[in-house]
């Protein structure tokens, strides 16, 4: 996705979240812009603003009478080319206001559950038990490729009762949503109209309707939102927000972990000798990691302490610099796998808090359980190679690691 559009030359004024700097390694500017310019623009992508300190991150996020979520990919369309449904939006109900929001979010709530998550831990465990057996034998492979992207897709393919053999489907749809968001409008728009992912969720809609079963798609053919069934808008628009908000962003978050792992051995160490550490270095790697940038909207034009924004900019909300401001997080800049004081922003902040959060958790903690009980020893066998995802969801795509022992 890089390399499309001219590179950076000061972050205050003209950032890109695609750009390869930005992509390598976020933190330092981020760092920069907190200390100098905590709310930084470009006229990228139609007119952007960055945010960076904990305190502005939040109250951007909590503040939806002056900005909208009705598009949270920041690209170079122009929200009025989508036909987006109102009040659904593309992606209920990540990409619905209030109202609206409220009622779409809690008609999820029990099927995400605690006690609906936990029943899933065993189905995880043992995919991540098939992933690692296929390893077996070889002191060199690529943990992202042949681990990391498999458990989030198996997982939300198993939760939506679709064919596994579909994942490659999903992850195709992802890198067009989240990573080619540097391709011109008109291109973006083209991608978009060519409507495969829409044709097929319409068959796996039908498919259930022709067969109702024990899953998250009959569950949402089900439901009901104020009497009345859900339209095939909003049914279709949350299996896309579990495909882009639940799969990319649980992968990234399990890949930077192992890649913080295998590239800090004293950590690793640690970890693999005192399982007491598990919950707070869990929540540590969320924090120090954490993988997602989230978009915004401004909905009228408005003075935002001392920025003159417009109607319809974006606005990017980099959690993960939020997550590292120092006036928030003692060392945050260091990851501490004892940290016991870890209130971070790694699933959001306000409203659109991720609803996915205990499933995410739940994955996270038994894929890295799961790997360190099979390679307590191990590290990247070349860093150079590692590579990250651009965009607004970062994790790492190549992860080659070497099995020590």
């Amino acid at each position: 996705m890089t390399g499309r559009q001219a590179p950076v030359g000061d972050w205050t004024t003209d950032f890109d979240h695609t750009d390869p700097t930005w992509v390598r390694d976020p933190y330092p500017i981020w760092a920069e812009l907190r200390a100098q310019c905590p709310v930084a623009h470009s006229e990228r992508y139609g007119g952007t603003w960055l945010p960076t300190t904990h305190e502005l991150v939040s109250e951007v996020a909590y503040d939806t009478e002056h900005f909208t979520s009705r598009a949270v990919v920041v690209d170079n369309l122009r929200p009025t080319e989508l036909d987006l449904p109102a009040p659904i939006g593309l992606a209920p109900p990540i990409t619905s206001d209030p109202p609206f929001h409220a009622m779409a979010r809690r008609m999820l709530l029990p099927a995400f559950a605690p006690k609906k998550i936990s029943s899933l831990e065993p189905m995880v465990r043992k995919l991540c038990g098939e992933l690692l057996d296929a390893t077996a034998g070889r002191s060199v492979f690529d943990a992202a490729v042949e681990y990391t992207q498999h458990i989030p897709v198996g997982v939300i393919v198993g939760m939506l009762g679709f064919p596994l053999e579909d994942a490659d489907i999903f992850r195709r749809f992802i890198t067009q949503v989240l990573e080619k968001v540097d391709l011109p409008s008109e291109e973006r728009l083209d991608m978009f109209m060519q409507g495969e992912i829409e044709a097929y969720l319409n068959d796996q809609i039908e498919a259930h309707r022709a067969q109702p079963r024990d899953d998250l798609t009959s569950f949402l053919l089900e439901a009901e939102i104020d009497g009345n069934k859900l339209a095939i808008e909003h049914v279709r628009g949350t299996m896309i927000l579990l495909m882009v908000a639940g799969i990319d962003t649980t992968w990234s978050a399990i890949g930077a972990a192992l890649w913080h792992l295998g590239s800090h051995p004293d950590d690793r160490r640690r970890l693999a000798s005192d399982a007491s550490l598990w919950p707070t270095a869990i929540e540590e790697f969320l924090r120090a990691y954490a993988p997602v940038t989230m978009g915004r909207l401004v909905i009228e034009d408005f003075d935002f302490h001392g920025h003159r924004m417009r109607k319809d900019d974006w606005v990017l909300l980099p959690f993960p610099s939020a997550n590292r401001d120092e006036t928030v997080f003692r060392d945050a800049d260091k990851i501490l796998i004892d940290r016991q004081e870890n209130r971070h922003a790694a699933f959001g902040l306000g409203i659109h808090r991720c609803l996915g959060s205990n499933l995410a958790r739940m994955e996270l903690t038994v894929a890295l359980k799961e790997w360190m009980a099979r390679y307590p020893d191990f590290e990247l066998s070349d860093p150079e190679a590692v590579s990250w995802s651009g965009g607004q969801v970062r994790g790492p795509r190549n992860l080659p690691v070497r099995v020590l022992n």
